[in-house]
């Protein structure tokens, strides 16, 4: 385990600036997660952390120790790319264990490391298959196995389930979720998914334009975002916003449509309103809100409406009826809105009595 604290860094691209001053500390034995739309940096950082780009300012500490001019090889780290890059013509134990006969390590070690990870992963009955004979899922464990045997104090993870379908990327999620907890190796992971970083991570760091918007852990993020931008990018389906202003006790959009605001949310500053789309009950008394599209998985009901000039998505815990067309009356339930000020931040809640 290592700390690894990253310190006004920054990394340009001719006139492109990618990362503008990013600062973040990461604890022994952290599971860190970079989130962010395309472009945002977050995977130029991770490739800064490993050495495979150079910084431009700055600085990155692992381990009590700078590692700015340190090559890849020096720094103590392995990675897992998006891409499994395995050697076809070798076999899993081959393949895993490739990196240390490079170093020189002695066959029997050698073997010992690799049966070692190979059991962690669940390999044991692959170590002398070639890649074309495994799964997707096997073959990214063979990725991961080939950055265990060699006992890095960090891993590095970039977009590693990118390749893997919808139901092989939950398992493996919980996979290497259940690694970190085992192994207690501080981890970088750099998705553009925010179902993952939710699922997966300690600490979340959104970025976005080559900056840090917020820092925190999956709930932090969820139930106070620092700024619209942050609101609508953690959670799935994002979070609604609402233009308007406030009036009296309630929340007046540009078409008149009056929505409730709590106590804690009254505040003269608010020009969007947000509110997370499992938030909304049905009463007799609500928003009207026009159905134009129901999307039932069981479970739960998806409904995306119009409340006045403004779409809505709706998350109920049970199945209606309802159909495209049709009527919902709808409300947010009290003190599960947010509102934010004219350049989009995050107002806090005012405490009882204040």
């Amino acid at each position: 385990m290592a700390p690894v604290i990253i310190r006004d860094v920054k990394k340009n691209f001719g006139a492109f600036r990618a990362l503008k001053g990013v600062s973040v500390d990461i604890e022994h034995g952290q599971f860190v997660v970079l989130v962010g739309p395309s472009g945002c940096g977050k995977s130029t950082l991770l490739r800064m952390i490993a050495g495979l780009e150079e910084i431009d300012g700055g600085e990155i500490v692992i381990n009590e120790r700078v590692v700015n001019d340190l090559l890849p090889k020096e720094r103590d780290i392995a990675m897992v790319f998006q891409s499994y890059a395995l050697y076809p013509h070798m076999t899993v134990a081959q393949n895993m264990g490739f990196s240390l006969k490079v170093r020189g390590t002695p066959r029997q070690e050698r073997d010992e490391k690799v049966a070692r990870a190979a059991q962690i992963l669940g390999l044991e009955t692959l170590l002398e298959r070639t890649p074309k004979q495994l799964s997707g899922g096997q073959r990214q464990r063979v990725a991961m196995g080939r950055a265990i045997v060699r006992d890095p104090v960090v891993f590095l993870f970039d977009e590693p389930l990118s390749n893997l379908d919808a139901k092989l990327r939950v398992q493996m999620r919980a996979e290497i979720k259940d690694l970190h907890q085992r192994m207690k190796t501080t981890t970088i992971y750099v998705t553009h998914d925010q179902i993952e970083a939710m699922t997966m991570a300690d600490v979340i760091v959104v970025m976005r334009d080559g900056v840090i918007e917020q820092i925190g852990s999956p709930i932090e993020l969820y139930d106070e975002p620092t700024n619209v931008f942050v609101a609508t990018f953690i959670g799935s389906p994002s979070m609604n916003i609402i233009e308007g202003r406030v009036s009296g006790n309630k929340f007046v959009t540009d078409d008149a449509i009056e929505l409730p605001l709590s106590e804690s949310t009254m505040n003269a500053e608010a020009r969007y309103y947000g509110v997370r789309p499992e938030c909304f009950d049905i009463v007799d008394h609500g928003v009207k809100m026009n159905v134009k599209v129901v999307e039932p998985t069981g479970a739960e009901t998806m409904i995306v409406g119009d409340i006045g000039r403004h779409t809505v998505t709706c998350v109920f815990h049970h199945r209606l009826t309802v159909r495209p067309g049709e009527e919902l009356q709808v409300l947010p339930r009290p003190e599960t809105e947010h509102v934010f000020d004219g350049q989009e931040n995050r107002i806090a809640r005012r405490r009882a009595g204040k």
